[in-house]
Protein backbone atom coordinates (compact mmCIF):
# COMPACT_ATOMS: atom_id res chain seq x y z
CA UNK A 1 0.00 0.00 0.00
CA UNK A 2 1.05 3.60 -0.47
CA UNK A 3 2.63 5.37 2.50
CA UNK A 4 4.68 8.44 3.33
CA UNK A 5 8.21 7.08 3.54
CA UNK A 6 11.29 8.81 4.87
CA UNK A 7 13.85 7.36 2.48
CA UNK A 8 16.77 9.06 4.20
CA UNK A 9 17.56 12.35 5.87
CA UNK A 10 15.82 15.14 3.93
CA UNK A 11 14.11 12.85 1.41
CA UNK A 12 10.41 11.92 1.56
CA UNK A 13 8.42 9.85 -0.91
CA UNK A 14 4.81 8.79 -1.37
CA UNK A 15 5.20 5.25 -2.63
CA UNK A 16 4.13 1.65 -2.33
CA UNK A 17 5.63 -0.29 0.57
CA UNK A 18 4.93 -3.67 2.13
CA UNK A 19 3.77 -3.27 5.72
CA UNK A 20 2.72 -6.05 8.12
CA UNK A 21 -1.09 -6.32 8.28
CA UNK A 22 -1.55 -9.82 9.68
CA UNK A 23 -4.40 -9.74 12.21
CA UNK A 24 -3.65 -11.59 15.43
CA UNK A 25 -6.35 -12.79 17.84
CA UNK A 26 -5.83 -9.80 20.16
CA UNK A 27 -5.47 -7.19 17.41
CA UNK A 28 -7.67 -4.82 15.48
CA UNK A 29 -7.18 -3.54 11.95
CA UNK A 30 -7.74 0.19 11.60
CA UNK A 31 -8.38 2.38 8.58
CA UNK A 32 -6.34 5.49 9.35
CA UNK A 33 -8.32 8.74 9.17
CA UNK A 34 -6.17 11.52 10.66
CA UNK A 35 -2.47 11.71 11.53
CA UNK A 36 -0.75 14.60 13.30
CA UNK A 37 2.67 15.84 12.24
CA UNK A 38 4.86 15.63 15.35
CA UNK A 39 8.11 17.44 16.03
CA UNK A 40 9.90 14.09 16.26
CA UNK A 41 8.66 13.15 12.77
CA UNK A 42 10.01 16.45 11.46
CA UNK A 43 13.31 15.98 13.30
CA UNK A 44 13.83 12.58 11.66
CA UNK A 45 13.07 14.23 8.31
CA UNK A 46 15.46 17.15 8.80
CA UNK A 47 18.23 15.49 10.86
CA UNK A 48 17.87 11.75 10.23
CA UNK A 49 18.19 10.90 13.92
CA UNK A 50 17.09 11.67 17.45
CA UNK A 51 19.79 10.70 19.92
CA UNK A 52 20.53 6.98 19.52
CA UNK A 53 17.60 6.45 17.13
CA UNK A 54 19.04 6.76 13.63
CA UNK A 55 17.19 6.31 10.33
CA UNK A 56 19.28 3.63 8.61
CA UNK A 57 16.64 2.36 6.19
CA UNK A 58 13.35 3.68 4.75
CA UNK A 59 10.75 4.30 7.45
CA UNK A 60 7.07 5.26 7.35
CA UNK A 61 6.41 8.37 9.47
CA UNK A 62 3.52 9.29 11.76
CA UNK A 63 2.42 8.23 15.25
CA UNK A 64 -0.39 10.61 16.33
CA UNK A 65 -3.38 8.89 14.79
CA UNK A 66 -7.09 8.13 14.81
CA UNK A 67 -9.20 5.95 12.55
CA UNK A 68 -11.96 3.35 12.22
CA UNK A 69 -11.84 -0.34 13.14
CA UNK A 70 -12.37 -2.49 10.03
CA UNK A 71 -11.54 -5.93 11.46
CA UNK A 72 -11.14 -7.48 14.91
CA UNK A 73 -9.22 -10.51 16.17
CA UNK A 74 -11.00 -13.53 17.58
CA UNK A 75 -10.25 -12.61 21.21
CA UNK A 76 -11.27 -8.95 20.98
CA UNK A 77 -14.46 -8.09 22.85
CA UNK A 78 -14.16 -4.39 23.78
CA UNK A 79 -14.05 -3.13 20.19
CA UNK A 80 -16.03 -3.90 17.07
CA UNK A 81 -16.00 -3.06 13.37
CA UNK A 82 -17.07 0.52 12.81
CA UNK A 83 -15.74 1.87 16.10
CA UNK A 84 -13.89 5.19 15.84
CA UNK A 85 -10.63 4.92 17.75
CA UNK A 86 -7.30 6.47 18.62
CA UNK A 87 -4.19 4.44 19.27
CA UNK A 88 -1.38 4.53 21.80
CA UNK A 89 1.71 4.21 19.59
CA UNK A 90 4.18 2.58 22.00
CA UNK A 91 4.04 -1.18 22.48
CA UNK A 92 6.03 -2.53 25.43
CA UNK A 93 6.93 -6.08 26.35
CA UNK A 94 4.15 -6.68 28.89
CA UNK A 95 6.28 -9.34 30.62
CA UNK A 96 9.19 -6.92 31.16
CA UNK A 97 10.22 -5.67 34.58
CA UNK A 98 9.33 -2.11 33.55
CA UNK A 99 5.80 -3.15 32.59
CA UNK A 100 5.33 -5.05 35.83
CA UNK A 101 6.36 -1.90 37.71
CA UNK A 102 3.74 0.10 35.76
CA UNK A 103 6.36 2.15 33.90
CA UNK A 104 6.10 0.45 30.54
CA UNK A 105 7.02 3.71 28.77
CA UNK A 106 10.65 3.15 29.80
CA UNK A 107 10.72 -0.51 28.79
CA UNK A 108 13.96 -0.83 26.77
CA UNK A 109 12.14 -3.13 24.35
CA UNK A 110 9.22 -0.79 23.65
CA UNK A 111 8.34 -0.53 19.96
CA UNK A 112 7.11 2.96 19.14
CA UNK A 113 5.62 3.98 15.80
CA UNK A 114 7.94 6.02 13.58
CA UNK A 115 10.96 5.44 15.81
CA UNK A 116 13.70 3.57 13.91
CA UNK A 117 13.40 0.81 12.90
CA UNK A 118 9.62 0.71 13.57
CA UNK A 119 7.31 2.01 10.84
CA UNK A 120 4.72 4.68 11.58
CA UNK A 121 1.14 4.97 10.37
CA UNK A 122 1.02 7.48 7.51
CA UNK A 123 -0.52 4.70 5.45
CA UNK A 124 -4.10 3.57 4.77
CA UNK A 125 -4.21 0.77 7.37
CA UNK A 126 -2.49 -0.47 10.49
CA UNK A 127 -2.86 -3.53 12.72
CA UNK A 128 -2.58 -2.73 16.42
CA UNK A 129 -3.25 -4.50 19.74
CA UNK A 130 -6.77 -3.85 20.99
CA UNK A 131 -5.33 -3.25 24.48
CA UNK A 132 -3.66 -0.07 23.20
CA UNK A 133 -6.62 1.06 21.08
CA UNK A 134 -9.25 3.38 22.58
CA UNK A 135 -12.79 4.01 21.38
CA UNK A 136 -13.56 7.67 20.72
CA UNK A 137 -16.66 9.06 22.43
CA UNK A 138 -19.23 10.36 19.95
CA UNK A 139 -18.40 13.99 20.72
CA UNK A 140 -14.67 13.58 19.97
CA UNK A 141 -13.69 14.07 16.33
CA UNK A 142 -10.96 12.18 14.50
CA UNK A 143 -8.87 15.35 14.56
CA UNK A 144 -9.17 15.53 18.36
CA UNK A 145 -8.50 11.80 18.57
CA UNK A 146 -5.18 12.33 16.83
CA UNK A 147 -4.39 14.99 19.45
CA UNK A 148 -4.72 12.56 22.36
CA UNK A 149 -1.12 11.39 21.89
CA UNK A 150 0.57 14.77 22.39
CA UNK A 151 -1.90 15.67 25.14
CA UNK A 152 -0.97 12.45 26.94
CA UNK A 153 2.56 13.83 27.27
CA UNK A 154 1.12 16.89 28.99
CA UNK A 155 -0.93 14.61 31.24
CA UNK A 156 2.16 12.60 32.13
CA UNK A 157 3.98 15.80 33.03
CA UNK A 158 1.10 16.98 35.21
CA UNK A 159 0.93 13.62 36.95
CA UNK A 160 4.67 13.62 37.61
CA UNK A 161 4.40 17.14 39.03
CA UNK A 162 2.04 16.00 41.82
CA UNK A 163 -0.01 19.18 41.54
CA UNK A 164 -1.83 20.41 44.62
CA UNK A 165 -5.04 22.39 44.00
CA UNK A 166 -4.24 26.06 43.60
CA UNK A 167 -0.60 25.60 42.60
CA UNK A 168 1.01 28.18 40.33
CA UNK A 169 3.00 26.73 37.44
CA UNK A 170 5.53 28.11 34.99
CA UNK A 171 6.04 26.49 31.58
CA UNK A 172 9.18 27.19 29.57
CA UNK A 173 8.41 26.90 25.85
CA UNK A 174 5.16 27.66 24.02
CA UNK A 175 5.31 25.03 21.31
CA UNK A 176 2.72 22.25 20.95
CA UNK A 177 4.06 20.33 23.95
CA UNK A 178 4.40 23.44 26.11
CA UNK A 179 0.79 24.38 25.48
CA UNK A 180 -0.60 20.90 26.18
CA UNK A 181 1.51 20.77 29.35
CA UNK A 182 -0.05 24.08 30.42
CA UNK A 183 -3.56 22.77 29.67
CA UNK A 184 -2.90 19.55 31.58
CA UNK A 185 -1.55 21.55 34.52
CA UNK A 186 -4.75 23.60 34.64
CA UNK A 187 -6.87 20.46 34.38
CA UNK A 188 -4.78 18.94 37.17
CA UNK A 189 -5.59 21.74 39.58
CA UNK A 190 -3.23 24.65 38.94
CA UNK A 191 -4.84 28.04 39.49
CA UNK A 192 -2.61 29.84 37.01
CA UNK A 193 -0.01 28.79 34.46
CA UNK A 194 2.56 31.23 33.12
CA UNK A 195 4.08 30.24 29.78
CA UNK A 196 7.16 31.80 28.20
CA UNK A 197 8.54 32.05 24.69
CA UNK A 198 10.06 34.47 22.21
CA UNK A 199 7.22 33.90 19.71
CA UNK A 200 4.43 36.46 20.09
CA UNK A 201 2.31 34.42 17.66
CA UNK A 202 2.48 31.20 19.70
CA UNK A 203 1.94 33.08 22.95
CA UNK A 204 -1.20 34.65 21.47
CA UNK A 205 -2.56 31.17 20.74
CA UNK A 206 -1.86 30.02 24.31
CA UNK A 207 -3.46 33.18 25.68
CA UNK A 208 -6.83 32.11 24.25
CA UNK A 209 -7.15 29.74 27.20
CA UNK A 210 -8.36 31.19 30.52
CA UNK A 211 -5.76 30.60 33.21
CA UNK A 212 -2.76 30.62 30.86
CA UNK A 213 -0.74 33.83 31.08
CA UNK A 214 1.75 34.42 28.24
CA UNK A 215 5.16 35.95 28.90
CA UNK A 216 7.27 37.18 25.99
CA UNK A 217 10.83 36.81 27.23
CA UNK A 218 12.03 39.12 24.47
CA UNK A 219 10.45 41.89 26.54
CA UNK A 220 10.90 40.76 30.13
CA UNK A 221 12.79 38.02 31.96
CA UNK A 222 10.57 35.12 32.95
CA UNK A 223 12.06 35.03 36.44
CA UNK A 224 11.13 38.69 36.98
CA UNK A 225 7.51 38.02 36.03
CA UNK A 226 7.27 34.96 38.28
CA UNK A 227 8.83 36.85 41.16
CA UNK A 228 6.39 39.74 40.76
CA UNK A 229 3.35 37.47 40.48
CA UNK A 230 4.30 35.31 43.47
CA UNK A 231 5.59 37.99 45.85
CA UNK A 232 9.15 36.79 45.31
CA UNK A 233 8.31 33.23 46.41
CA UNK A 234 8.49 31.43 43.04
CA UNK A 235 6.32 29.01 41.11
CA UNK A 236 5.23 25.80 42.80
CA UNK A 237 6.04 23.84 39.65
CA UNK A 238 8.26 24.64 36.69
CA UNK A 239 7.84 22.61 33.49
CA UNK A 240 10.73 22.75 31.03
CA UNK A 241 9.12 22.06 27.64
CA UNK A 242 11.38 23.91 25.21
CA UNK A 243 14.19 21.38 24.89
CA UNK A 244 16.63 24.29 24.77
CA UNK A 245 19.89 24.00 26.68
CA UNK A 246 19.66 27.74 27.36
CA UNK A 247 16.49 27.17 29.40
CA UNK A 248 18.53 25.61 32.19
CA UNK A 249 20.36 28.84 32.89
CA UNK A 250 18.59 30.35 35.88
CA UNK A 251 15.82 27.72 35.93
CA UNK A 252 16.07 27.46 39.74
CA UNK A 253 15.31 31.18 39.99
CA UNK A 254 11.77 30.35 38.83
CA UNK A 255 10.86 27.71 41.40
CA UNK A 256 9.94 28.20 45.04
CA UNK A 257 11.80 26.49 47.90
CA UNK A 258 10.61 22.89 48.06
CA UNK A 259 8.98 23.18 44.64
CA UNK A 260 9.29 20.89 41.66
CA UNK A 261 10.89 21.07 38.24
CA UNK A 262 9.52 18.70 35.59
CA UNK A 263 11.76 18.09 32.57
CA UNK A 264 9.72 17.43 29.43
CA UNK A 265 11.77 18.85 26.54
CA UNK A 266 14.70 16.86 25.14
CA UNK A 267 17.83 18.99 24.60
CA UNK A 268 19.98 17.89 21.68
CA UNK A 269 23.11 19.13 23.42
CA UNK A 270 24.56 18.83 26.89
CA UNK A 271 23.21 21.25 29.49
CA UNK A 272 24.81 22.97 32.45
CA UNK A 273 22.91 22.05 35.58
CA UNK A 274 23.07 24.19 38.71
CA UNK A 275 23.29 21.49 41.40
CA UNK A 276 23.82 23.96 44.26
CA UNK A 277 20.77 25.90 43.09
CA UNK A 278 18.69 22.73 43.24
CA UNK A 279 20.03 21.61 46.60
CA UNK A 280 19.73 24.99 48.31
CA UNK A 281 15.98 24.98 47.65
CA UNK A 282 15.52 21.21 47.98
CA UNK A 283 13.87 21.22 44.58
CA UNK A 284 12.23 17.96 43.54
CA UNK A 285 13.22 17.08 39.97
CA UNK A 286 11.00 14.88 37.82
CA UNK A 287 11.44 13.64 34.26
CA UNK A 288 8.96 12.69 31.56
CA UNK A 289 9.46 10.14 28.78
CA UNK A 290 6.28 9.80 26.73
CA UNK A 291 3.52 8.41 29.05
CA UNK A 292 2.18 5.32 30.75
CA UNK A 293 -1.29 4.33 31.97
CA UNK A 294 -2.68 7.73 31.04
CA UNK A 295 -3.90 7.60 27.42
CA UNK A 296 -7.51 6.79 28.31
CA UNK A 297 -7.64 9.54 30.95
CA UNK A 298 -6.33 12.06 28.43
CA UNK A 299 -9.10 11.03 26.06
CA UNK A 300 -11.76 11.34 28.76
CA UNK A 301 -10.64 14.86 29.69
CA UNK A 302 -11.00 15.90 26.06
CA UNK A 303 -14.42 14.24 25.85
CA UNK A 304 -15.56 16.02 29.01
CA UNK A 305 -15.03 19.41 27.38
CA UNK A 306 -12.64 20.52 30.12
CA UNK A 307 -9.78 20.55 27.62
CA UNK A 308 -10.37 21.93 24.12
CA UNK A 309 -7.52 21.12 21.75
CA UNK A 310 -9.25 22.26 18.56
CA UNK A 311 -7.67 25.76 18.62
CA UNK A 312 -4.25 24.08 18.39
CA UNK A 313 -4.98 22.46 15.01
CA UNK A 314 -3.62 25.00 12.56
CA UNK A 315 -4.15 23.30 9.21
CA UNK A 316 -5.08 20.00 7.59
CA UNK A 317 -3.53 18.46 4.46
CA UNK A 318 -4.75 15.66 2.22
CA UNK A 319 -2.56 12.56 2.14
CA UNK A 320 -1.44 13.32 -1.40
CA UNK A 321 -0.05 16.61 -0.06
CA UNK A 322 1.68 15.10 2.96
CA UNK A 323 5.17 15.97 1.70
CA UNK A 324 4.04 19.59 1.55
CA UNK A 325 2.78 19.22 5.12
CA UNK A 326 6.23 18.13 6.27
CA UNK A 327 7.94 20.88 4.32
CA UNK A 328 5.61 23.37 5.98
CA UNK A 329 6.29 21.88 9.42
CA UNK A 330 10.04 22.01 8.80
CA UNK A 331 9.75 25.71 7.93
CA UNK A 332 8.54 26.33 11.52
CA UNK A 333 6.02 29.08 10.86
CA UNK A 334 5.43 30.96 14.11
CA UNK A 335 1.65 30.73 13.68
CA UNK A 336 1.66 26.93 13.34
CA UNK A 337 0.97 24.70 16.31
CA UNK A 338 -0.31 21.38 14.96
CA UNK A 339 -0.58 20.29 11.34
CA UNK A 340 -2.58 17.18 10.51
CA UNK A 341 -2.89 14.89 7.51
CA UNK A 342 -6.22 13.42 6.38
CA UNK A 343 -5.76 9.98 4.88
CA UNK A 344 -7.57 8.88 1.74
CA UNK A 345 -9.05 5.95 3.68
CA UNK A 346 -10.52 8.50 6.07
CA UNK A 347 -12.57 10.58 3.65
CA UNK A 348 -15.81 11.76 5.23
Amino acid sequence: MQALVLEQKGKLALREIDLPLELGPDDVKIAIHTVGVCGSDVHYYTHGAIGPYVVREPMVLGHEAAGTVVAVGSNVEALQVGDRVCMEPGLPDLSSRASKLGIYNVDPKVRFWATPPVHGVLAPFVVHPAAFTYKLPDNVSFAEGAMVEPFAIGMQAAARARIAPGDIAAVIGCGPIGIVVALAALAGGCSRVFISDFSAEKLAIAAQYPGIIPVNIADRAFADVIATETGGWGADIVFEASGSAKAFSGIFDLVRPGGAIVLVGLPVEAVQFDVPGAISKEVRIETVFRYANIFDRALQLIASGKVDLKPLITDTFRFEDSIKAFERAASARPTDIKLQILMDSGKD
